[in-house]
């Protein structure tokens, strides 16, 4: 296979049909979507089939544990990826949405519109259901879509993606709206983030190594993050019992997520009092604590924190943990040492709330709230396209309005400058 020329041909399709679905309308839209939603329930024991083949091949070529509980699909997933494109038909059209609109001394009336972005590149790493939530979001907002699975999920991805282009052509909509590149030749990569022509815009979802070689290759814009250092600072005038739930949840929940906390800051007048009590909730769930001199002072199981911890996404069983004179050393810490994904302050004073969310530098800060709260489905986005770290375009969770942009419109009745 020629890949420069395959690829330049996905290219030019998706330019056509992004044509198409910028002009199609919301009910075309949805009727696409709950027709691939059908199909996918329909064709369960199809996809399960695939994934099986996928991962026979992906255990047998060593593929770790973590990717290969990514990698596999049930009935039970199955169902939510079809749930998952009914819930983005019933979201509203964000699509043609006119606003913002003001008089000009001239008489001219200017405001701005929501567009589609066009075309989007979709670079992946093993979940199959990245495929259905990306070819769902684009669809709803009238973008077309290049998915690049991972080579583990080929056949999987493969199977997806002839029930998406069934979906699009029952609705009336050009096929080549989602396009799954077939060819598991790393190269296709290397075209894909270098098609300015064809490519408006391109979003990586995978590890660190992935989205860094995206980030560094790209000749097209670059909606990603790289890792998720999140915090949690207990303030000293936190509500204790609140400071223990939230950090409980934020830190174990889920381990491998990106909106997983992974460093604790207390203040250090109420250190004495509630690190001790922090540790033996972290300890009980298996949570390796390293910390500060003072960390470990009060809480002897604790290992030594080098600086790279306090840079680090354990994505495990680990938290690093400082104690801090106070809010202001806690957000210099912050914002020295993460990695501008969510960040979480526990108080219950209202100045020192506000100076958090106005100060730290991240997409994502909240006030008395688990860090695993920063998803496009808590945020009331539906299924989200990923999370960036950003600070043009999008920024957080990235949702239908992400993937759109605003042009100026102006409405006159025969002005001219004068």
């Amino acid at each position: 296979m020629d890949i420069k020329q395959y690829m330049a041909e996905l290219g030019a399709e998706a330019r056509k049909a992004s044509r198409a679905m910028a002009k199609a309308s919301t009910n075309t839209k949805n009727l696409a979507l709950t027709t691939i939603a059908a199909a996918i329930r329909r064709e369960k024991a199809t996809l399960i089939a695939a994934n099986h083949a996928d991962l026979e091949k992906a255990r047998a070529n060593g593929l770790e544990a973590a990717m290969l509980d990514r990698l596999a699909l049930s009935e039970k997933s199955i169902a939510t990826m079809a749930e998952g494109l009914e819930q983005i038909a019933a979201l509203p059209d964000p699509i043609g949405e006119m606003n913002d609109f003001k008089y000009r001394p001239s008489g001219i009336q200017i405001g701005k519109m929501r567009v589609p972005l066009g075309v989007i590149g979709i670079i992946y790493e093993a979940r199959p259901n990245v495929t259905v939530d990306a070819a769902g979001l684009c669809i709803k907002s009238g973008n077309a879509a290049i998915l690049r699975g991972g080579s583990e999920a080929i056949q999987c991805n493969q199977a997806l993606a002839a029930l998406v282009q069934e979906g699009l052509q029952a609705a009336g909509l050009p096929a080549a709206a989602v396009q799954v590149v077939d060819t598991t030749d790393r190269a296709a990569v290397g075209e894909l983030i270098t098609m300015k022509q064809y490519v408006d815009v391109i979003v990586p979802r995978g590890g660190k190594g992935l989205i860094e070689r995206i980030s560094n290759e790209a000749r097209i814009p670059v909606i990603k993050h790289l890792d998720g250092n999140c915090h949690v600072y207990v303030d000293d005038e936190a509500d204790l019992e609140k400071a223990l739930r939230i950090v409980e949840n934020s830190k174990t929940q889920r381990l491998g997520t990106c909106n997983t906390a992974e460093s604790l800051l207390v203040a250090r007048s109420i250190a004495a009092v509630a690190l001790p009590k922090l540790a033996k909730m972290l300890t009980s769930h298996a949570v390796e604590i390293r910390g500060c001199e003072e960390t470990r002072a009060l809480v002897p199981a604790a290992k030594t924190a080098t600086e790279e911890d306090y840079y680090t996404e354990y994505l495990d069983a680990i938290i690093s943990c400082k104690v801090v004179s106070g809010i202001d050393e806690a957000i210099t810490h912050i914002n020295q040492y993460s990695s501008q994904h969510t960040e979480a302050i526990v108080t219950e004073s209202y100045t020192r709330a506000r100076q958090f969310l106005r100060e730290v530098d991240s997409s994502s800060v909240m006030v008395n709230a688990s860090t695993r709260f920063a998803d496009g489905f808590e945020y009331g986005l539906g299924a989200e396209i990923g999370i960036s770290t950003d600070k043009l375009h999008a920024r957080g969770p990235v949702g239908l309005e992400g993937l759109t942009s605003l042009k100026y419109i102006v409405l006159g009745n025969g002005e001219v400058r004068s």
